[in-house]
């Protein structure tokens, strides 16, 4: 069972969302919050292991809520529903410490699932929003002018791992990796998790961010 905090200041939202997971037997609806000072007060309560989070709220917005959720390295995650008007945001809920992205108008199946895959310690973009996030967060990175080495966790990347982290920065699946190399997507899987591991990242989401900081993959790259 995956617990869930829902947070909306919109309460006709809140009470759509609750309708939609409370009906599912995986997943179960433990709180909802009207804003993010009031989420993560929640959070901190109930301990849900994942906290469906909206951006735009009064007071503190869902961004500055994730963040100090984050902060606390509790077993909560926070995946982010956001709109295409709200692109300008993105960036900074990655930083934040976001898990995942996803459209208010996903299928419910797709909402399920990456409720699924943050719970299971997975990270989640909407695929309609992978290039136009990574292209926003790109956007505000400055260039990185020293040479990619000068990093000692690049630098400790075998050149595998490093090309694997190369295809993470680019949005790409673990079974579209696996194609690209031609490897098994277990293999895939156990090279993703090294990366992870040597370069710090809690999840696919922070090893985008530091392929970008670090100036490995760029908007555009195919």
């Amino acid at each position: 069972m995956t617990t869930v905090l829902v947070v909306d200041d919109q309460q006709l939202q809140r009470y759509g969302f609750r309708v939609l997971l409370d009906s599912m037997p995986e997943t179960e609806v433990v709180g909802e919050a009207a804003n993010g000072a009031e989420a993560v007060r929640r959070t901190a309560e109930l301990r849900p292991d994942v906290v469906l989070m909206d951006v735009r709220m009064p007071g503190m917005d869902g961004i500055e809520a994730t963040r100090r959720i984050a902060e606390v390295g509790g077993r909560s995650r926070v995946l982010v529903l956001t709109t295409f008007d709200v692109d300008e945001y993105v960036h900074a809920a990655l930083r934040a410490g976001a898990s995942g992205f996803l459209l208010k108008d996903s299928r419910p199946e797709e909402l399920l699932a990456g409720i699924r895959a943050v719970a299971g310690g997975d990270a989640v973009i909407a695929p309609a929003l992978t290039r136009r996030i990574l292209d926003e967060y790109a956007r505000h990175v400055p260039t990185r002018r020293g040479a990619p080495g000068e990093d000692p966790r690049l630098a400790s990347l075998t050149e595998r791992e490093r090309e694997i982290l190369v295809a993470i920065g680019k949005g790409w699946t673990n079974s579209e990796i696996a194609a690209r190399f031609v490897v098994a997507e277990s293999t895939v899987k156990t090279h993703v998790g090294r990366v992870l591991a040597k370069i710090g990242a809690r999840d696919r989401v922070q090893a985008v961010i530091f392929a970008y900081d670090q100036g490995v993959a760029r908007p555009g790259a195919g």
